[in-house]
């Protein structure tokens, strides 16, 4: 090694990092996200800086969300003279993005979201859905499919109706463990969300309809009778439009907006 080159970086496992290097999936990146320079980005989960950069050198200005403390002098320096460049050293699951936005105007979140957060991170972003304009994810490909299957499946559960209430989700490409090191033991893919401009069905009282999305898919093996039970009760189910002899997984987004109405 020569003097003053630094150390490599170790990804830490307890961070969930696996930092992207390869320059195909980071144009593929850029060409998806179309950053413009009016743009308000947050990057949640920067790392070493393989996205934040070429962002930043497109934009003029980025906000970061990065709980490795230790890569933050790395980020700072690599982006030295490539713009405008914030970084919150902070959880992303506790921070606040409304905090983040300017003045009736809207973020794009950009990231390569850690798996072991994943999902929960998708949900606090749901809950601030009034500031975001959309949101461009790397993320576990299971996780991905989960996001966008369509009712009676496997994959079809709570994220995928707490989604669609909410956004657009539109799966654009695959990602090999190869483009990141270290190396995922599984294969990524990269998703845009999008919020409804318009809501697609009436939704009343969400927390209600969270409630019966949760309850649900959490026994669902059962039939809605029995899952929902305490709930919902049958009469409830058939006020629907529902069998309640039905499966959680075959029941479409409306339908558990359209139960958690009558309930």
């Amino acid at each position: 090694m020569e003097p003053g080159t630094p150390r490599r970086y170790q990804a830490r496992k307890r961070f969930g990092q696996h930092f992207l290097h390869d320059r195909h999936i980071i144009s593929k990146i850029l060409l998806a996200v179309d950053p413009r320079p009016e743009d308000f980005l947050v990057e949640i989960g920067p790392g070493l800086g393989a996205i934040t950069l070429p962002l930043l050198e497109r934009c003029g200005r980025l906000t970061a969300v990065e709980l490795d403390r230790d890569v933050i002098p790395r980020l700072r320096a690599a982006a030295e003279g490539k713009g405008e460049l914030h970084i919150l050293q902070a959880d992303a699951l506790k921070t606040d993005f409304h905090a983040l936005a300017p003045p009736e105007r809207k973020l794009r979140l950009v990231g390569n979201l850690p798996y072991n957060i994943s999902t929960p991170l998708l949900f606090h972003c749901l809950d601030q859905m009034e500031v975001v304009a959309d949101m461009h994810f790397m993320l576990q490909k299971e996780v991905v499919r989960r996001m966008a299957a369509p009712p009676g499946g496997k994959d079809y559960g709570r994220l995928t109706v707490m989604l669609s209430a909410r956004c657009r989700v539109e799966p654009l490409f695959s990602i090999g463990a190869g483009a990141f090191t270290p190396p995922p033991k599984v294969e990524s893919a990269f998703v845009r969300l999008i919020p409804h401009s318009q809501a697609p069905f009436p939704l009343g009282d969400p927390a209600r309809f969270s409630a019966l999305v949760n309850q649900a898919f959490s026994q669902r093996r059962k039939t809605l009778r029995n899952a929902l039970r305490g709930l919902a009760d049958e009469s409830a189910i058939l006020r629907a439009g529902l069998d309640p002899a039905a499966r959680p997984e075959t029941l479409r987004a409306v339908d558990y907006a359209r139960l958690a109405d009558g309930v």
